[in-house]
């Protein structure tokens, strides 16, 4: 059975709206006022996965961050080796997964777990600074652009806006694989004869 190629990738998005076009009369720049500047935050690890004659998937995590004393900012080794199984259980086949050389992914935890199943899982490092051979970044592009200029109240409302945005890319195939276009790599299966 063939395996899937997966591109893990991560994001986060504050209280304060990415910045898109508008529209407003000559002189008249529209001002929109933003409580709660700075405080919080909603992290993103997502991953696209692709594997010739089947059709794309996109898988992600949430991890809130509240800006409390104490509270990780971020995803751990944890989070990520979780994404990695349920990527796995919800495919069905082995996977070989993609990243970038965040310190996270980089930790001794992540490559014993890799070793250890071998069986169904080969991970590789991709270049430093290569963000345009990663789809997944393509898949962000798409969600900042669904949310520009969104001025969420809080967390909560920032959290559900974030989600139905991603579940419309879930469910549209046909942008994930836009998202592989954009990278120009190609995911054919060459023929053996």
């Amino acid at each position: 059975m063939g395996a899937y190629v997966c591109f893990e990738d991560e994001t986060g998005q504050g209280l304060s709206p990415p910045k898109g076009r508008t529209w407003a009369p000559r002189g008249a720049r529209p001002v929109v006022r933003v409580r709660g500047r700075g405080r919080g935050r909603v992290n993103v690890a997502g991953v696209v996965c692709f594997r010739p004659g089947h059709r794309a998937h996109f898988f992600y995590k949430l991890h809130v961050y509240h800006g409390r004393k104490g509270e990780p900012k971020s995803f751990s080794w944890q989070d990520y080796r979780d994404l990695i199984v349920v990527t796995r259980l919800q495919l069905g086949a082995p996977v070989v997964w993609c990243w970038d050389n965040l310190n996270v992914h980089l930790v001794q935890e992540l490559y014993d777990f890799a070793e250890e199943n071998k069986a169904w899982l080969r991970v590789f490092q991709m270049p430093s600074y290569a963000p345009e051979l990663n789809p997944a970044e393509g898949v962000w592009s798409l969600l900042k652009q669904s949310i520009a200029n969104f001025v969420a109240a809080d967390l909560a409302s920032l959290t559900r806006i974030v989600k139905r945005k991603l579940k419309k890319i879930q469910y549209r195939p046909h942008l994930i694989d836009g998202c592989l276009a954009g990278t120009r790599l190609t995911m054919d299966a060459p023929k053996i004869e």
